[in-house]
This record gives C-alpha cells, sequence and structure tokens, in this order.
C-alpha cells in the first residue's frame, strides 16, 4: 500500500478537531452577554479560542513535528512543507452570545495548496470534511454545489467587516438583492462557505477576509463543484483579501454583479 501524507494526516486531524471542538463546546457562554473582550468593532476573543488554539497546536505538532502551523491568535508559529491553518472558533460573536453558529476550521496546505479541510461545528452536531481529489462530505455523506442557475431563486450571503467602508457593502448587498435574490448574514464566513459547499447557499462574498477563516472551507469548495475568486492569489496567503464563492449556476451573474472576478 502506498504511503499517503494527506490522507495519513487528515485522518489525526479529524481525532484533534473532534477533542477540540468538545472543549470549545464545554466553554461556551450561555445564551445572552456577549461574553468576552474585543479586539476591535464587532470582533470578540473569548478564553476558549486561545484555550481551543493551544490544544490543536500542540496535538499537531506532537504528531507532525516538522509541519507548519499558523493559528488566528497566535499568528505564524512553524514552517513547513505541509502548513495547518486554524481558525479555533469562526463566529466568535454567536460563540460569546451562546449561540449555535459557530465551529472550529483546520485547513492544511502544501505548499501553497489547500489540500484538506475540516471544519467541526459542534452545538450543530456537523462536521464538514474534504480531501482533495477526494471529495467533500458533511457528517459522511457527500455534498455538492447547488444547481440553482436562476439568481431569482438564489440565496445570498455577504459577510460583515469593520474593515469594509459601510457604503461599500450597501453597495454590494443592493447589487444582490437587484438580481432578486435574497441576501442573508450568518456570522460565520466558515460556516458560509460550507453552506454554499453542501448547496445551503447559492453564493457567498466577503470582501475582506483572512486565511484562517478560509484555509478548510477552500478544499470543501473545490470538491464539491462551486466556483470560487483567486483568493490566494489575490493576497489571501499573507493578508486580508476578497473571496466569492457561488454555484456554477449563478457564479456569472452574480460575479458580474458584485464586480469580483470568479
Amino acid at each position: 500500500m502506498t504511503f499517503d501524507p494527506i490522507a495519513v494526516r487528515l485522518e489525526a486531524a479529524r481525532s484533534v478537531v473532534r477533542d477540540a471542538a468538545t472543549l470549545a463546546l464545554a466553554m461556551r457562554p450561555p445564551p445572552g452577554g456577549p461574553s468576552g473582550t474585543l479586539k476591535g468593532m464587532q470582533d470578540y476573543l473569548t478564553e476558549a479560542d486561545g484555550a481551543v488554539e493551544t490544544l490543536i497546536s500542540e496535538r499537531i505538532q506532537a504528531l507532525f513535528p516538522e509541519d507548519g502551523f499558523q493559528g488566528e491568535e497566535g499568528g505564524t508559529r512553524r514552517q513547513g512543507k505541509y502548513r495547518w491553518v486554524v481558525d479555533p472558533i469562526d463566529g466568535t460573536s454567536n460563540f460569546s452570545r451562546g449561540r449555535d453558529r459557530w465551529c472550529v476550521s483546520l485547513g492544511l496546505l502544501e505548499g501553497d495548496t489547500p489540500v484538506a479541510g475540516i471544519i467541526d461545528a459542534p452545538a450543530l452536531h456537523e462536521i464538514f470534511i474534504a480531501r482533495r481529489g477526494h471529495g467533500a462530505t458533511l457528517n459522511g455523506k457527500p455534498i455538492k454545489a447547488s444547481p440553482i442557475s436562476s439568481t431569482n431563486e438564489a440565496m445570498i450571503e455577504m459577510g460583515w467587516s469593520p474593515r469594509v467602508p459601510v457604503g461599500v457593502f450597501d453597495q454590494k448587498i443592493a447589487s444582490i438583492m437587484a438580481l432578486g435574490a435574497m441576501p442573508r448574514s450568518g456570522g460565520s464566513g466558515a460556516l458560509a462557505l460550507a453552506d454554499v459547499a453542501c448547496g445551503r447557499l447559492d453564493g457567498y462574498l466577503e470582501i475582506v477576509i483572512n486565511l484562517w477563516d478560509v484555509a478548510a472551507a477552500l478544499v470543501l469548495l473545490e470538491e464539491a463543484g462551486a466556483r470560487v475568486s483567486a483568493f490566494l492569489e489575490t493576497g489571501g496567503l499573507t493578508g486580508g483579501a476578497t473571496i466569492l464563492a457561488a454555484a456554477p449556476g449563478v457564479a456569472e451573474a452574480l460575479s458580474k454583479a458584485v464586480d469580483v472576478e470568479i
């Protein structure tokens, strides 16, 4: 049997992420709040963020000491041919209020190419897993992007960020609505992209988003047949960049409407 380093890493990561998600769920504040501190406008930091990232970092280092690692809270810590990129809690504003829509996101890059990813949303009882060339699943069942071809039926989410001028957000949302699409905003970029991959959403746009938010989702989207803008090639490897992901049948119309090449 041929040794597959990516398959071995993904199998090990499933256990790591499961334990991390269990820890996060145990640390989730009760409904109300918000609980935690503000790093910036609507940018929450909770005790769980650091604890979950530390758990993943230490476990991955013990399993694969030669691998690189990059976390949202700690920045780039280690370099290697393979690089793990983690968002310990994506959707922290939801998490901090005791809501369910948040996840632990762990992606694996070989060089600059996303090759595997896991998104675990324990409060929703959902685990998305993808490996490049081997498909994408939700709770073990294969997923595909939506077959929709009319924007009049489309459901499009747009992420909000204080780094984007208010006028830009308003303009893009207006362009989406002009297509006849229904706008949404759920507070978790990783889960929104996963929803595009499984057909719950027909598109997702965020003007400024970071690698740790999308590293796992990029593999999901590719394997599920969704169209995605050139996030990595337009600055996403080193800083914030724009991402647009869409079902193939509405990708061109949505791309033109929001003026993001896909």
